[in-house]
């Protein structure tokens, strides 16, 4: 990498704050004074999967995809206490405390400010969103917090099995609806552009560099795209909701609030756990983070599966989309930052 190149990645990631409040203005300017355009990218998907910010997600997490040994993922099972911690956050603690939270905010603290009619709606939403976890940007936030990619790619799997059987039981049990809808085609799609697709791409492409001895200058390469891929989506996501921004900043400033407090204490949780078990910080910062971030495609395609397009629970749900990303980039400065008190005895 080149000394110039070098500079500018040390700037962005020392103003990574600001240009990520720069790329939410930008988002939001966009979608207000270029809705046609706008709309034409947002309306570019299938089975509620925006294909263009796949291909931005893509360009996020084939980096750290190409850094894993694929033939020593056996050795996952030596961090089995950071396994245990993150399933149990994101399946025994995430759902029902967001739960919790949902029903204070909404139906109490909130409630003389939000349309009752939309009291129910609203919350459903914040609890489908708790109950899908992330399967594709946790590999981007493991690799802004030197996870081990091992660990990570061995997580999300784990997770999506477990959300094939226990996502709409869950949801079932914490909304009292005898029967969901589950977006199939949602699910099974992202676990196939996240996961499978990407992983076969990675491994092939890892033994092609790793022959020509190109691997690390690949990498090194890749990182500048990768970032700037992070900045354009955050741009695109809230331009997508720009005009809703707008049109009712106080209900969406009201809905991020329960994620936002959710998103602090389900990593602060999981992190602590992880410590008390004496786990890895390179284990414990994505099991913290893969126990805090949400699956927002699932979420809002389960919710306007459930409620229709214009359902508290839809906004609710692309309220969460909103908050992922930059609470997110927050929780991995502070896992950051924080290393060498983890690491203290």
């Amino acid at each position: 990498m080149s000394d110039s190149t070098k500079k500018s990645m040390g700037l962005f990631a020392r103003y990574l704050t600001l240009w990520v409040f720069l790329s939410m203005v930008a988002g939001i300017v966009l979608g207000n004074t270029m809705p046609t355009f706008i709309h034409t990218l947002a309306n570019f998907e299938v089975a509620h999967i925006n294909l263009t910010v796949a291909v931005l997600i893509w360009v996020m997490i084939l980096p750290m995809l190409l850094k894993i040994d694929y033939t020593a993922l056996h050795k996952v099972w030596e961090h089995r206490n950071g396994i245990m911690v993150t399933v149990g956050i994101n399946w025994l603690v995430k759902p029902f405390s967001m739960a919790l939270l949902g029903w204070f905010f909404i139906y109490h603290v909130f409630s003389d400010y939000l349309d009752p009619m939309q009291w129910d709606s609203y919350y459903a939403g914040l609890v489908i969103l708790a109950a899908a976890p992330c399967t594709a940007m946790v590999f981007v936030w493991s690799k802004l917090s030197g996870g081990d990619a091992q660990f990570t790619l061995s997580q999300v799997a784990l997770n999506d099995i477990i959300m094939v059987v226990v996502f709409a039981p869950l949801v079932g049990l914490l909304l009292g609806i005898a029967s969901i809808q589950i977006p199939w085609s949602t699910l099974l799609l992202s676990v196939l552009l996240y996961i499978v697709v990407p992983v076969i791409v990675a491994y092939l492409w890892r033994k092609y560099l790793l022959k020509k001895q190109r691997l690390e200058a690949a990498l090194q390469r890749m990182d500048p795209y990768s970032m700037a891929s992070l900045l354009l989506m955050i741009v695109l996501l809230f331009g997508f909701q720009g005009m809703q921004i707008m049109a009712q900043p106080l209900v969406i400033l009201m809905l991020a609030i329960p994620i936002t407090i959710q998103v602090y204490f389900t990593s602060s949780l999981a992190y602590l756990l992880n410590k008390r078990l004496g786990v890895a910080h390179s284990i414990a910062a994505p099991s913290a983070l893969i126990g805090a971030s949400n699956f927002f495609e699932l979420a809002v395609a389960t919710a306007i599966a459930l409620f229709g397009f214009e359902s508290g629970a839809a906004l609710a749900t692309v309220v969460g989309v909103l908050v992922e990303v930059p609470v997110m980039l927050s929780v991995v400065a502070i896992v950051n930052r924080s290393k060498h008190w983890y690491e203290r005895g």
